[in-house]
């Protein structure tokens, strides 16, 4: 009797390629392309995965953690129309195991999984830079129709599960209640804050090169300075 009355302990999280525990904690993903799941990984497993050689080919492709935001994008009410989104988030990735983009929203039940016909997805490629940059499996096109605008963001793929997840376990009613709307506004300021921190770390990567660059032209203009 006791075993069905005491809890449970929470069941411990390991990497899905090597076996090894998991610390507390954040840790990286991989997108198992064969499954189409998400798994969990360690250090020295992802950082495997994220070799130039596995990028582009094999079953575990590791997720990267870049975020970033298109302000200018012209992701309008016709594009979203044509994208057929009946709430006000979704994102939309490229599927290699099917080849194609796909578009997927949050519902009670998890993700609802639909297929843009080609030109509604070239129309989404029109509208923003960002959805030609995204990295096949791991990293989605992240949009919100949100007090009368909409948000465009690149994110990691697992951001958008996490999302679902979040959205699954707090959804009530017809439109998701206060306390789902409340998680969702949350879960897009930390995704604003991820992407001004990326551009902020873009501005001073950029400067930094810059920098190296004029220190090496003056060099270089320095009489006898070496070449």
């Amino acid at each position: 009797m006791r075993r069905f009355v005491t809890p449970r302990p929470p069941r411990e999280e390991e990497c899905g390629l090597c076996g090894v525990r998991l610390a507390d904690g954040p840790h990286r993903h991989l997108a198992d392309t064969d499954r189409r799941s998400l798994v969990c990984a360690c250090g020295p497993c992802a950082q495997l995965m994220d070799r130039p050689d596995t990028t582009s080919g094999g079953r575990f492709r590791a997720v990267p953690d870049r975020c970033l935001t298109d302000p200018d994008h012209r992701v309008d009410d016709t594009v979203w129309e044509a994208l057929r989104i009946p709430v006000s988030v979704a994102f939309l990735f490229h599927n290699s195991a099917l080849g194609r983009p796909v578009v997927l929203y949050p519902s009670p039940a998890g993700a609802t999984e639909s297929e843009p016909e080609e030109h509604t997805w070239q129309s989404v490629v029109d509208a923003t830079p960002l959805a030609g940059d995204l990295r096949p499996d791991v990293e989605a096109l992240l949009l919100r129709r949100h007090e009368g605008r909409t948000e465009c963001f690149l994110v990691p793929i697992d951001l958008c599960y996490e999302l679902v997840g979040r959205m699954r376990l707090h959804w009530r009613g017809f439109d998701g209640g206060a306390e789902a709307r409340s998680d969702l506004d949350a879960l897009f300021a930390g995704v604003r804050e991820r992407a001004r921190a990326s551009e902020q770390a873009g501005v001073r990567e950029q400067s930094h090169v810059s920098e190296q660059a004029r220190a090496s032209e003056q060099a270089r203009a320095t009489p006898g300075s070496r070449p």
